[in-house]
């Protein structure tokens, strides 16, 4: 009897995948556990596996296509096996074996991104960018998963040499429309749940960072290259600190409750390909310093890459959203529900303070506090911002 394989829910909050590639075509022989395909879910790819042993026998949906979780994607059995109006059973012995048919009810498609010549591997948003910037992506090598041409292979490209043209024209089509990916679907989804319905108040403080830029220099000198400690790994450990000082700013909405939570779980929001993902440092509150900047920088390689398992990047108690980098100084964050409370921090740039009666150059650097109303008040969030702002300001006791 042929066994159906189906969209598998491959993270808790996803509803369709998005079948990347097929690894098993129809004829192979597979076993229980063997990769059939990659699918791309609403935060990573993952792999889909056989879950019978056999033959695959039909492809039931082409890769590029979308697929709701449960619906069917293909058949595993054995040759003979008739698939009839969607229903598998096994041939007669007297007939012979009829050819694999597709089972009644169509699958939901979305047309797979265009592909160039060549079938060069290569994320939407990747394809976009070259088209725009006229890359030829079969000259760029890939540093995505399997080789595939992802977003900062075409930033750093030239564009290609195009010949000498004796009146300058238009070629080509006048636009791209590139599919959704799943990422970018539920972060659509996510923002339309949280900007619509929940009450959100900010609070903004600038804080102090010179104490905090010289315990990064005590690290390097003490530590070398084998420690790396940035300021966003101090910014996490003091929010946690923070959080565990008041647990009212630590907690969920959940409609008929609030949840108040013991235990401290950090999200970083990290910028992916297409999208936003937010790996979790769970017991952020509990760790040392060392090694949160040790785990921070592996889940978001990880997370760059897609390669994420549910539990890393579900859970979070609260978020931290940092676009100092980017020399961003001020920004509001969208807080991620069911969580309260979500932090954007800006960049640290040296301004004109005064200290004890005279101004000075110091470091200096804004946050501010996204609040959920129906969980967190006004002087509840500015409280936790003043336990946060004395922390960093007074960051030896942040090694503990």
């Amino acid at each position: 009897m042929a066994t159906k394989v189906v969209m598998e829910a491959l993270s808790p909050t996803m509803e369709e995948g998005r079948l990347v590639e097929w690894k098993k075509q129809a004829g192979d022989v597979v076993k229980v556990g063997d990769v059939l395909a990659e699918v791309e879910t609403d935060k990573a790819v993952m792999e889909l596996v056989a879950r019978a042993g056999g033959t695959l026998l039909q492809q039931s949906v082409a890769a590029g296509a979308t697929v709701p979780v449960s619906q069917l994607v293909g058949w595993i059995g054995q040759p003979g096996d008739v698939l009839d109006g969607g229903v598998a059973t096994p041939a007669k012995t007297s007939a012979p074996a009829a050819a694999p048919v597709a089972p009644t009810p169509a699958p939901i498609q979305v047309a797979p991104a265009p592909v160039v010549s060549g079938r060069v591997k290569a994320s939407p948003l990747a394809r976009k960018m070259a088209a725009e910037k006229g890359v030829d992506l079969s000259r760029l090598p890939g540093s995505g998963p399997e080789g595939r041409v992802i977003r900062r292979d075409v930033e750093g490209a030239s564009a290609t040499p195009a010949p000498r043209q004796a009146v300058a024209q238009k070629t080509g089509p006048a636009f791209t429309d590139v599919p959704l990916t799943m990422i970018r679907k539920t972060i659509a989804k996510r923002l339309a749940q949280s900007i619509g319905p929940i009450p959100t108040f900010y609070l903004t403080t600038e804080i102090d960072m010179e104490r905090a830029a010289d315990l990064r220099e005590q690290f390097k000198t003490l530590y070398g290259d084998t420690v790396k400690l940035s300021f966003n790994d101090l910014v996490v450990k003091a929010v946690s600190l923070a959080l565990a000082k008041h647990p009212a700013c630590n907690a969920w909405w959940q409609d008929d409750k609030i949840r108040y939570w013991n235990e401290v779980h950090i999200g970083m929001a990290v910028a992916v390909e297409d999208g936003l993902i937010t790996p979790v440092i769970r017991n952020a509150d509990l760790k040392a310093l060392r090694d949160i900047g040790a785990e921070a920088r592996e889940l978001a390689g990880r997370a760059r890459n897609r390669k994420l398992k549910p539990e890393e990047y579900t859970g979070a108690t609260f978020s931290i959203s940092n676009l100092g980098m980017f020399d961003i100084e001020h920004f509001t964050a969208v807080i991620n529900p069911p969580e309260a409370g979500i932090l954007a921090v800006g960049s640290i740039a040296q301004v004109p303070a005064v200290v004890n009666g005279q101004v000075v150059p110091r470091r200096r650097m804004r946050v501010t506090m996204s609040c959920d109303h129906r969980v967190i008040d006004g002087a509840t969030g500015a409280e936790f911002l003043k336990t946060l702002k004395l922390l960093l300001e007074n960051p030896a006791g942040l090694q503990s």
